[in-house]
């Protein structure tokens, strides 16, 4: 699904970057790091004719304010100051990676707005440590002074070497011991992967917090789906926002993709999960 249009609203609280198509029931698509408004991968398997996929870039990301705006409590106002100019008044909230802090602040703190939660492969609490390898290696490659290199780099060898790059970032997002990179995937990753901008974003995101009580405020019936397979985000982000909400549902896939569940041959079933969770009122 192509998304083409990008609009920007300024808000009481600052500036939000945002696609919207289709009409119908209102859902909320908040991206994983790296991403912006431009992410439709998530999108997969939900018709535009039934559902108005709106998908503001979070701060940090795109044309979206930044510095003040860093906590996922504060991003969640700003979505929801976006949602007040868009006249949606209720709507379902799709918290993607590390869009997930931003869509539990947002389910929390606006419960007669928010119908529904989904949380897919989603970030519930404090993703990285600062000791850690994987942390400090961010902190260098994705610095926003650096991270349009990076990026373009990435993007350079995907024109030039789909394979061995979908090869690569395969053992980025799945555990999975055994698999194939069939063209249809290889070409799913790099269309995705073809917007990626890491901004100020990114940084903020593995930075994150967020607190047990505002977690626990969340009461909308809320669908939780992760992979054993999940080799960016650990599976017990998704237990512990199970124990923490309690009107939760917690699907735990052993999918090829890991924490790319929108590809592969496996996909169709678990898209069509999520499908039915937003699509039953």
């Amino acid at each position: 699904m192509e998304i083409v249009d990008r609009h920007l609203v300024h808000t009481e609280l600052g500036t939000i970057e945002y696609t919207s198509i289709g009409t119908g029931i209102p859902v909320v698509f908040l991206h994983g790091g790296h991403s912006n408004c431009k992410e439709s991968l998530s999108h997969k398997g939900l018709d535009p004719e039934e559902f108005q996929l709106i998908t503001p870039s979070r701060p940090g990301y795109g044309k979206t304010d930044f510095h003040t705006l860093r906590t996922p409590q504060k991003s969640a106002h700003l979505i929801r100051a976006l949602l007040d100019v868009l006249q949606v008044d209720q709507f379902v909230v799709y918290g993607i990676s590390a869009g997930g802090p931003t869509a539990i602040a947002l389910a929390a703190q606006y419960p007669n707005r928010v119908s529904k939660l989904v949380l897919a492969s989603a970030v519930t609490k404090k993703w990285l440590n600062k000791n850690e390898k994987t942390y400090k290696t961010a902190q260098v490659l994705f610095n926003p002074k650096i991270e349009k290199f990076t990026w373009g780099m990435v993007k350079w060898l995907s024109r030039a070497f789909p394979k061995i790059v979908a090869k690569n970032f395969f053992k980025q997002f799945s555990k999975h011991s055994t698999y194939q990179l069939r063209n249809s995937d290889v070409h799913e990753l790099i269309a995705a992967m073809n917007h990626y901008n890491s901004g100020y974003g990114f940084l903020n995101d593995i930075d994150q917090i967020i607190p047990n009580d505002l977690i626990a405020k969340v009461k909308c019936p809320t669908l939780i789906i992760h992979s054993e397979n999940d080799n960016t985000v650990s599976i017990a982000h998704a237990r512990h926002a199970h124990r923490m909400i309690e009107n939760s549902m917690l699907e735990i896939l052993r999918n090829e993709w890991g924490h790319l569940f929108w590809i592969g041959n496996d996909s169709k079933k678990t898209i069509s999960k999520v499908e039915r969770f937003i699509g039953t009122r």
